[in-house]
């Protein structure tokens, strides 16, 4: 097969879910080493913009856990985790702040606006975008999402706008506090009912086995995956992070999607091929629904 006729049979084959997920909101949970690959933020930043292009509403949330790490290092500063958390204290809140804010959320809407205007970036703390209260007094200014008012991220989709969200949440007497990407995106997505939760990540989905990239698992229900975690399948970290995919199907999101991040254009493999590339979620019900209409291009 000739390159065009390889390219149009690409094309062809992503026609469909163009047509499925026409204004449909997709929120990426975006961070870990391909955040900080230069040419795989470039991919990401076009994928994204593509994505809006042809008529989809993408929502990005970011982390940046290894930019915030790398400037308290230069600073002198020294970071402590309990059960994978920064411990936050006042002083590493202004340098999560000046990292997230200041630095990676301009970044990623500079990435994307090389392509034209359709990037803004907004703070968590942004007209009560994004709630907070204190995990734990032992973490410092570590931050649970107690509420999202999700007015701000609807009215900039409406302007045909990519929000892109840093995980900077406030409380009521306007304290900040750094909070998980990976959380902020869950109840962003739930808030706005969208289509899909995308998690990039530095693996490729979920594995039956840990040590064997080849055991990956491309589909699972929520019933599939608490057999999974009960017959031990699914262990260690992973276990929360399947739960929180199952909490955000079962609160609004259609499908929530784990894919590798390191993987030039994951997401428009993912999105628009019928083998996509990573693990998509599903409740019970819509697992049978995407079973029954898989034919029509229509995961």
């Amino acid at each position: 097969m000739s390159a065009p006729e390889l390219l149009a049979d690409v094309l062809i084959e992503a026609l469909p879910y163009i047509q499925r997920f026409q204004d449909k909101i997709i929120v990426v949970k975006y961070g870990g080493n391909a955040m900080v690959d230069d040419k795989l933020a470039k991919m990401f930043a076009q994928d994204i913009v593509l994505m809006r292009s042809v008529g989809m509403r993408p929502v990005v949330v970011h982390g940046g856990g290894p930019q915030i790490g790398d400037l308290l290092k230069r600073l002198g500063l020294t970071s402590e985790f309990r059960d994978g958390l920064r411990v936050t204290d006042a002083v590493t809140l202004e340098v999560a702040r000046m990292v997230l804010e200041g630095k990676v959320n301009s970044e990623i809407v500079s990435a994307m606006n090389i392509y034209g205007p359709h990037a803004i970036g907004v703070s968590g703390g942004a007209a009560g975008l994004i709630r907070a209260k204190a995990r734990n007094p032992e973490l410092g200014f570590v931050g649970d999402v107690t509420a999202v008012n999700p007015r701000i991220v609807e009215k900039l989709l409406a302007e045909d706008l990519i929000p892109v969200i840093s995980t900077i949440g406030e409380d009521d007497a306007g304290q900040a506090y750094n909070i998980n990407a990976d959380t902020v995106a869950a109840a962003i997505a739930e808030s706005l009912h969208a289509e899909k939760l995308v998690y990039l990540t530095d693996v490729d989905g979920l594995l039956a086995d840990v040590n064997d990239p080849a055991s990956l698992i491309r589909r699972a229900s929520v019933t599939q995956s608490r057999e999974m975690i009960a017959n031990g399948t699914i262990s260690g970290g992973m276990i929360p992070k399947i739960e929180a995919c199952i909490a955000s199907v079962q609160n609004g999101v259609r499908a929530v999607h784990m894919l590798n991040g390191t993987v030039p254009h994951v997401l428009l493999i993912e999105l628009f091929t019928d083998a996509g590339i990573g693990t998509m979620l599903t409740s019970d019900a819509n697992a049978a629904l995407i079973a029954r209409a898989q034919g029509a291009g229509q995961h």
